[in-house]
């Protein structure tokens, strides 16, 4: 009985203007449509018969759910219903001899889908419209089309009788539509006919040949090709071109023959005619394939600069597929013309065009990987050419040719460039290739071959080793340790004899030392592209290769030092790491390595190496000749040694710390150009040494000294042995001086680095160091980083040459955290930012391609404002930074990064920063927002993160606004984007939800939304408690609920209460509504799986629960539409706890009619009007709920005065046959209030009638557990019987007298005590006036049968 009305319900909203909600339609009507296909299939069959004028959209929904039904359930449908939704469909079809795409279209699936099972029925049907001589619908030919696609062993055998009738109708089609239609259909046609002909052993008749088509497929190709391809309209021409390749296949082979040396040249020349290259080159695939069996045709010369050469948009699908298909015409060609086409290819690689050579080379990739070709060497090209080179290389490796000759060449290649330097060079244009992309494309390569190609193991050990040592590879050092790893890892693993290596018979590219020399690169290990770490790896797998002693303290030290490098090891002076060293001779090999390897890695490493031996070392004496050697031997002007100098002076003293003081204090007093002896002055001519340099050395040092060594020896020794000893040095600098100076040098250092890229990326990567410092909380640090902006800034704008117009991109962040610094407290601030501003406006107008001299009025401007920054008037100043912003001057492209920019403002450590950029944000928004549609969640996300941090109450209320002004111009997007906030609702969520009530218009355009939406929306699902006990729970779904609590917060804001008042029927039926959905239902455990912008659901909070906030809501609503008056009874009775209370719902709602109904009568008719449809709701606890409400106001003679009493009279009637006993239960109820809150009603012959009948009905109720219903309704007809009319109640003595009796004689005591007593003073208005006998017999029969209820066992008979 329910799927009827629900499938109708659902029919009647399938055109609902929210594409979600249809989609939502129709997914229900499928749902039913799978339980009961027939049922609703007639319906929807029905309804479209019915309603023959239904809107085109309506009709597509319901045609596509029949679609969808039939799809799913055909097996299951009657072959009658088949029958008639086969007619339906076919006259929907052609109703319209107009094309209407969507209508036709719709229906024209369902015939296809059908046709996937009978077939036969369909033909018979379309072949009625298909007649000869007749040009047919454009939609009867699609869907024969679209049938012999998805049904080809159902359709081919037709196709021949289809051919014959549509060969004709070829030349009397006259429009492009048809011609088009036509020529799919024959390519689908083809196609089929093919899929057929290749899978005889699956088909129905096996009998069916290729020439059973053959003469007619050459007759259509006649027209298509003579006529049709030559059509004006591109998209024809494609369709027929398609079809045209497609029915080449069916061909004869002479025919065929003879038509391709003209065929192809004509498809070919389409690349000219047309952007869509893919349809042709997938039409020249089949012709391809047609072709090799044709001697006279050559097409290798036209295909290859036509297509393979020119660049692929890999951002643009179709020209990806069109490369991929005219690399499969060479595939083809390949299979027969190999020797030719390899020439071919190998030739052009030659070409000094670039371009041709590209091609050639993808050509080559495809081969390789598709057949087996030789590919020979292609080495020196540029960095886009040698990109392909290194893809033909690693396919070369997969087919094993790398284990050829000349294998270690393209080994090599690979490994030079990973060796390619840094460039910092970013294109313009993606598709270019640059140093860092194909370095690190050869990285990949030479990883795979590694890991993935087996076979090249042995050829890459010990090879690679040799590319440690040259100085060109140093920067593929990580590349090639780890691949070394990887490789030497396995072969230890394994035992595999060649692990060991003989360095002799290697040669002497291979020394023993030499992978050690290279692999010691701790000195800088992040440099080189982070090759500290793989190194020492490294160094772990090969040790038994290095030393016999080697490989027990490696497998030791080196996971230390690994540990170190990756931040969780001891740092590298502690003891325990580098104690073993010290029992080597570490001097005599660092000499060693430092002599013959000093160009691979900076000197600074080897002093530090030599400080942290010198730690360990109890010779005194070594360790001040060491010491002596260094201070020496360094090369002072070289700031890298002269730090690592210092560093190993440093660690050298944790262990001797009155050794080095005195040689430190001894090197400061000698002579220092005296040359000294050993090893380290091998290494540096000290002619042009620099005392002052020197100077700084030893400073350094002793400032390393202070940092190493122990405490309780430094302390007493920093006045008396180190301040003594630089004093002597320099006279020290006043402070304001030393900070001039310091400050110049910190703009020198600033501007060298940004003159090296005197791009919006460089200035980028410059002030990026500086501005954390703009809103540090110390007035100081927020001065120095202002003018050191506006330094740089100004040192960008005159250094600035613009040869092309190029985006300024930063601005807009630039702008985003200089503007708010305008209101900083510090005046000196407030002028260096106004002059930032000034310079980067002008900047901007320079990419814009204005003239340096070019002066901007409105830019002008703020060297006004500059003047009165002392005393500055804030709202002048926010007008106009916030028009210059607005104005031209900022590109709208970059206004998404301004705005983001003042999102973090709102936080700013100065209170009138944060304020301006609230106030720039707004104005921004109000005159710009409308463009932001795709950041609005976005910005809503991180306006909700800024208000956990916000303090100040007047940036609050300036988000309150922003969150308004971006309602005001995208109202679903902010709806949708709060409504999918974590549930509950934290508090800066209701804060935003609430900051919407305070616009009146505003809010009831959100209300009328939320509404609409909860009125429409599943309140709850049934699920399972679990799967060991039966029984289903209502859960919440998360949407609904969501809007409850929206509407709840929105009513908070007292600004909102003129929404509410003017929507109070509306407000409060859909709470009500809510409330009773709301009853028993259990929150979800996925509560905000809905919500797409959530990371994790929050902790639900304590007392949030379904009910709670709908009676929260609604007693808001109340108190905001100021009804104090009906709150406070509801408050004293603790209405709102029963109304969640499943137990005491029913009174609960019972009070609120009652205090609604004394308190707040003039609003009812609004509310029952609003109510009254919900009635008919499928929910029951909804209608439980609106009809307890109803029941009570019947109690009460407002009703009367107001006009209702007939409207809920009615309802009531209605609901004495709803399928729920609680609802009818409460109908009775009802309907005996009425006799208490309107007499008069009863009085009336027609109304007393009405509810006497009610009455009997209510007590004649089978389906009644507890009897409720019964006592109901022999309580009501108590009520009503003191109201009838006594020459009425006369005729019903006896009626009524036999009703009750049944009742008197009930095992039940309620009702036998109800009866005893409940109705005497009925049965005494009753029996007046008719006789004293008839008053004892009924006093008589009462008594007895209370009596004997009272009795127990011992029955009392009256006689």
């Amino acid at each position: 009985l329910i799927i009827p009305h629900v499938t109708l319900a659902l029919l009647d909203s399938a055109n609902d203007k929210d594409p979600v909600v249809r989609e939502q339609v129709r997914k229900s009507i499928l749902t039913l449509g799978k339980q009961q296909p027939n049922k609703v299939l007639s319906m929807c069959q029905d309804y479209l018969v019915k309603h023959p004028k239904l809107v085109i959209g309506h009709r597509v929904v319901i045609l596509q759910t029949i679609e969808l039904i039939v799809k799913t359930k055909i097996d299951d449908i009657s072959y009658p219903k088949i029958k008639s939704i086969i007619s339906l469909a076919s006259d929907e079809m052609t109703r319209s001899k107009d094309v209407v795409p969507d209508w036709q279209q719709a229906a024209s699936n369902i015939l296809v889908a059908v046709g996937n099972k009978y077939i036969n029925d369909i033909m018979e049907e379309i072949l009625s419209k298909f007649q000869p001589g007749i040009l047919p619908h454009f939609f009867v030919v699609q869907t024969l089309a679209s049938l012999s696609e998805s049904n080809v062993y159902g359709m081919v055998p037709f196709l021949n009788a289809i051919l014959g009738t549509m060969l004709p109708m070829l030349g009397m089609a006259k429009q492009d539509n048809m011609k088009w239609v036509f020529s799919s259909a024959l390519s689908h046609f083809s196609e089929s006919i093919l899929e057929y002909l290749a899978n005889l052993d699956k088909a129905p008749d096996p009998t069916v040949r290729k020439d059973t088509f053959s003469s007619d497929i050459y007759a259509a190709y006649d027209i298509l090709y003579c006529s049709w391809l030559q059509s004006r309209e591109s998209k024809l021409r494609l369709t027929v071109a398609e079809a045209v390749g497609s029915m080449s296949h069916l061909m004869a082979h002479d025919k065929l023959e003879e038509q391709l040396p003209k065929l192809i040249p004509t498809i070919l020349s389409l690349y000219k005619k047309n952007t869509e290259h893919y349809v042709i080159s997938k039409v020249g695939r089949p012709l391809m394939t047609a072709a090799v069996n044709v001697p006279t045709c050559t097409v290798i010369v036209i295909l290859l600069p036509l297509q393979v050469c020119a660049p692929v948009d890999y951002s643009n699908p179709l020209t990806v597929k069109n490369h991929n298909e005219v690399l499969r015409c060479f595939s083809i060609l390949a299979n027969t013309f190999p020797d030719r086409l390899v020439m071919f290819v190998l030739q052009k690689l030659e070409n000094s065009n670039e371009r041709i050579r590209m091609g050639s080379l993808a050509v080559l990739r495809h081969l390789i990987n598709s057949s087996m070709f030789c590919l020979t060497s292609v080495y020196r090209f540029p960095l886009q050419v040698k990109k392909r080179v290194v893809q033909v290389i690693s396919a070369m490796a997969h087919h094993g040719y790398l284990e050829l000759e000349g294998g270690d060449l393209l080994v090599k290649f690979i490994i030079q460039h990973c060796a390619l330097p840094d460039t910092y060079y970013r294109p313009s244009d993606p598709e270019e290739v640059t140093n860092e992309a194909l370095r690190s494309m050869c990285d990949n390569t030479l990883h795979l071959f590694t890991t993935t190609v087996g076979r090249l193991t042995d050829v890459l050990w010990p090879m690679l080793l040799y590319y440690l040592t040259p100085g060109q590879y140093s920067n593929a050092t990580t590349p090639l340790c780890k691949s070394l790893t990887l490789l030497g890892t396995k072969k230890r693993a394994s035992q595999e004899p060649n692990f060991n290596i003989d360095f002799n018979e290697q040669g002497r590219c291979l020394l023993e030392g030499a992978p050690f020399t290279r692999c010691v690169n701790g000195s800088f290990p992040f440099r080189s592209r982070g090759h500290g770490a793989p190194s020492l790896s490294l160094l772990n797998v090969i040790s038994p290769n290095i030393h016999p002693n080697a490989e027990t303290l490696w497998e030791k030290e080196i996971p230390a030092l690994l540990s170190y490098l990756e931040g969780k090891g001891p740092p590298l002076n502690d003891p325990r790491v580098l104690e073993p060293v010290a029992s080597y001779n570490i001097f005599y090999e660092l000499s060693r390595f430092l002599f013959l390897a000093s160009w691979l890695f900076p000197q600074g490493f080897l002093y530090r190496c030599v400080g942290v031996t010198l730690q360990q070392c109890s010779n005194k004496e070594v360790v001040q000749k060491q010491l002596q050697e260094i201070l020496i031997s360094a090369r002072h002007n070289d700031a890298m040694e002269r730090a690592g100098v210092a560093m190993g002076i440093g660690l050298c003293a944790s262990s001797h710390l009155d050794a080095t003081l005195a040689k430190l204090d001894d090197f400061g007093k000698s002579d220092a150009f005296k040359k000294a002896s050993g090893i380290f002055s091998l290494l540096k001519d000290k002619n042009d040494l620099d005392v002052e340099k020197m100077k700084s050395t030893l400073i350094l040092c002793y400032g390393y000294v202070a940092l190493h060594a122990p405490e309780d020896q430094i302390l007493s020794r920093i006045d008396s042995d180190i301040l003594r000893s630089i004093s002597n040095l320099y006279l020290l600098l006043f402070p304001q001086a030393l900070y001039k100076d310091t400050f110049n040098a910190l703009q020198e250092l600033l501007r060298n680095i940004l003159v090296r890229d005197l791009s919006p990326d460089g200035l980028q990567s410059v002030f990026k160091h500086i501005e954390e410092w703009l809103s540090s909380g110390q007035d100081h640090e927020r001065e120095r980083a202002m003018n050191t902006t506006a330094h740089i800034l100004e040192f960008y704008f005159n250094n600035l040459h613009v040869k092309n117009m190029v985006t300024f991109h930063n601005l807009g962040s630039l702008l985003g955290r200089l503007a708010p610094r305008c209101t900083d407290p510090n005046p000196l601030v407030r002028r260096a930012a106004i002059d930032c501003i000034y310079t980067l406006l002008y900047i901007q107008l320079r990419y814009e391609g204005f003239s340096l001299d070019y002066k901007d009025d409105s830019v002008e401007r703020l060297i006004t404002l500059r003047e009165s920054m002392d005393n500055p008037d804030h709202s002048v100043l926010y007008k106009t930074c916030s028009e210059l912003i607005i104005s031209k001057r900022l590109p709208q492209q970059q206004l998404n990064t301004l705005i983001f920019m003042l999102f973090e403002g709102l936080v700013d450590s100065q209170s009138n920063c944060s304020r301006a950029s609230s106030v720039l944000l707004n104005t921004l928004l109000k005159h710009r927002g409308a463009g932001l549609q795709d950041l609005v969640s976005e910005m809503l996300e991180v306006l909700h993160i800024r208000l956990q941090m916000i303090s100040e109450d007047q940036v609050k209320v300036s988000v309150a606004q922003s969150i308004l002004i971006l309602a005001t111009q995208h109202l679903q997007t902010v709806i949708n984007t709060l409504i999918s906030f974590p549930l509950p609702f934290d508090s800066w969520s209701c804060e935003m939800w609430i900051a919407l009530g305070a616009d009146s218009k505003l809010a009831s355009q959100i209300m009328e939304m939320l509404m609409e939406k909860l009125n429409i929306m599943v309140p709850y699902v049934d699920k399972k408690e679990s799967m060991m006990r039966g029984g289903l729970t209502k859960v919440a779904t998360s949407h609904p609920l969501a809007m409850t609590c929206a509407l709840k917060e929105m009513m908070l804001n007292g600004q909102s209460q003129d929404a509410v008042v003017s929507l109070f029927p509306q407000l409060f039926s859909s709470l009500l509504v809510r409330l009773g959905s709301s009853l028993g239902v259990t929150l979800p455990k996925d509560i905000n799986s809905f919500g797409t912008n959530r990371k994790s659901p929050t902790k639900l909070a304590a007392g949030f629960d379904v009910c709670g906030v709908a009676v929260e809501a609604l007693r808001i609503l109340l108190a905001r539409a100021q009804l104090d008056h009906v709150v406070k009874p509801l408050d004293q009775e603790g209405a709102w706890d029963k109304m969640k209370d499943p137990q005491q719902h029913i009174p609960g709602v019972t009070l609120l009619a009652r205090a609604m109904a004394k308190h707040a009568g003039p609003r009812l008719p609004a509310i029952v009007e609003c109510l009254c449809p919900c009635l008919n709701n499928i929910y029951e606890c909804q209608r439980v709920t609106i009809t307890a409400f109803f029941s009570e106001l019947l109690n009460h003679h407002v009703v009367t005065e107001l006009m209702m009493m007939d409207v809920l009279m009615n309802n009531m009637m209605e609901r004495i046959s709803d399928p729920c006993c609680t609802v009818r239960m409460l109908a009775v109820r009802g309907l005996g209030n009425i006799a208490v809150g309107s007499p008069e009603k009863v009085h009336m012959e027609e109304g007393g009638g009405g509810l006497l009948a009610a009455m009997s009905s209510g007590m004649e109720e089978k389906d009644d557990p507890g009897k409720r219903i019964t006592l109901e309704a022999m309580s009501g007809l108590s009520k009503v019987l003191l109201y009838l009319d006594k020459k009425n109640v006369q005729l019903l003595v006896v009626y009524i007298f036999m009703k009750i009796k049944p009742f008197l004689e009930s095992v039940s005591r309620a009702e036998r005590h109800f009866c005893c007593h409940g109705y005497h003073p009925a049965a005494a208005r009753c029996c007046h006036g008719s006789g004293a006998v008839f008053r004892v017999g009924l006093g008589l029969l009462t008594l007895v049968s209370w009596l004997n209820s009272q009795s127990g066992p011992h029955t009392i008979t009256v006689t």
